[in-house]
């Protein structure tokens, strides 16, 4: 059973799997879930039921590393949710 706390970091990694979508980054938890070779339906469980002791931890170091995700907004909200302003320094995602 994951703790309340880590519930809410959990959302907050589909909340940035909605944003990498929605700004088609990703085309969506499929493309993420290939990538990096997570069951997908473990995903899906957990998106519904964020208690499940499914979560993997390298799953966030794969939103920071790969796609630019702040990893101080994944482990406690605070701060904008991409670690790097892409109008002031250009940077994308993933270089």
């Amino acid at each position: 059973m994951q703790t309340e706390d880590s519930q809410k970091v959990i959302a907050r990694f589909f909340e940035a799997l909605r944003y990498l979508k929605e700004m088609k980054i990703i085309r969506g938890k499929q493309t993420f879930t290939n990538e990096f070779g997570i069951n997908r339906w473990n995903l899906n469980t957990l998106e519904k039921d964020m208690s499940r002791d499914i979560f993997q931890v390298a799953w966030l170091s794969y939103l920071v590393q790969k796609y630019g995700v702040s990893s101080t907004w994944l482990l406690t909200g605070r701060g904008e949710i991409l670690a790097f302003n892409k109008k002031k320094d250009g940077a994308k995602p993933g270089k």
